[in-house]
């Protein structure tokens, strides 16, 4: 059973419970949107969000049988612990339980278009796995845009449902959805940075695995410079953010300078030194640490702005 919880990620998986869960609690209950989804229904809506990305997760490993023979055997899970007729059985299911609870849920409240997410991003998860990942840059965009799409869905979920242009409550439903939208645009770019840098790590297997990395292309020192440029970008946008919107709130301000903006300029910091795997696989760490840290800035951030 444990090479199968093993195969699921969970590690990622509690990172998805955990900014769904601090966008419902910590932001909508905050300010008082008014919403579509019980707590019952909400709680249905993250099982089926991790279910279909452990699913991802699942195809993702089955696919990658020969590159991760090169750049991590001893951490490989299908073929060395689990056969991958028994890896894609399991794929199987999951998608099937991910996407009929998600027709069960979107039927509930009335939105029966809405299953069409969850196909889509099943379906996306397994082209990423089969066709895109090898295509340059566009498998670093769409994983990156599935994770950003974890943030949006409770937009559609939430939010849209029960949106009103004639309600009092719209201007509120509006800027929390942009709020949202903003976490989502953070969480997108971290994560892009991150998969260039897990190019970088995996330069070796992807080169015998017939993929197009920007590494390859490029080359690992110039591939570290755009690294370390995006780094560099994600850092002025967080300042410029905080001077500009932020220094008025000063546990706010505190947070994002020393907790996000701090970490950023450490990153760039060991980017542009980076030379080897091991170099890489601190930069990966600190962007996953980044990205847990803005995340859970949100219940600061929705007591700050809270409306009156």
């Amino acid at each position: 059973m444990m090479p199968y919880i093993k195969l699921l990620r969970p590690i990622n998986l509690l990172l998805i419970v955990l900014v769904q869960c601090l966008i419902k609690y910590g932001l909508l209950d905050t300010w008082q949107v008014n919403t579509q989804l019980t707590d019952l229904q909400f709680g249905l809506l993250v099982l089926i969000t991790i279910i279909i990305a452990g699913a991802g997760n699942v195809v993702n490993d089955i696919f990658d049988e020969a590159v991760d023979r090169i750049n991590k055997p001893e951490k490989m899970i299908v073929w060395r612990l689990i056969t991958e007729r028994s890896a894609y059985n399991f794929y199987i299911v999951l998608n099937v339980i991910g996407v009929g609870l998600g027709f069960y849920l979107a039927n509930a409240i009335g939105r029966p278009m809405l299953t069409a997410i969850f196909i889509g991003m099943s379906a996306l998860l397994y082209i990423y796995a089969t066709h895109v990942k090898s295509m340059l840059l566009v498998g670093n965009l769409l994983v990156s845009v599935l994770v950003a799409m974890s943030l949006i869905v409770l937009i559609l979920f939430e939010i849209y449902p029960v949106i009103d242009p004639n309600s009092w409550d719209f201007p509120l439903q509006i800027k929390a959805s942009k709020s949202i939208l903003l976490y989502a645009a953070f969480a997108f770019f971290i994560n892009l940075i991150r998969e260039i840098v897990k190019d970088l790590q995996d330069i070796d297997g992807d080169k015998n695995g017939g993929r197009n990395s920007l590494p390859i292309v490029m080359g690992r020192k110039r591939t570290t410079n755009v690294v370390f440029a995006m780094g560099a970008i994600a850092l002025v946008c967080v300042l410029w953010l905080t001077y500009t919107e932020l220094y008025a709130y000063k546990w706010l301000s505190f947070y994002t300078v020393f907790l996000i903006a701090a970490p950023l300029l450490f990153f760039c910091i060991k980017a542009w030194n980076a030379e080897n795997k091991k170099h890489y696989s601190v930069l990966s760490t600190l962007l996953k640490i980044i990205m847990l840290l803005g995340i859970c800035s949100l219940p600061l951030y929705a007591k700050s702005f809270i409306p009156l």
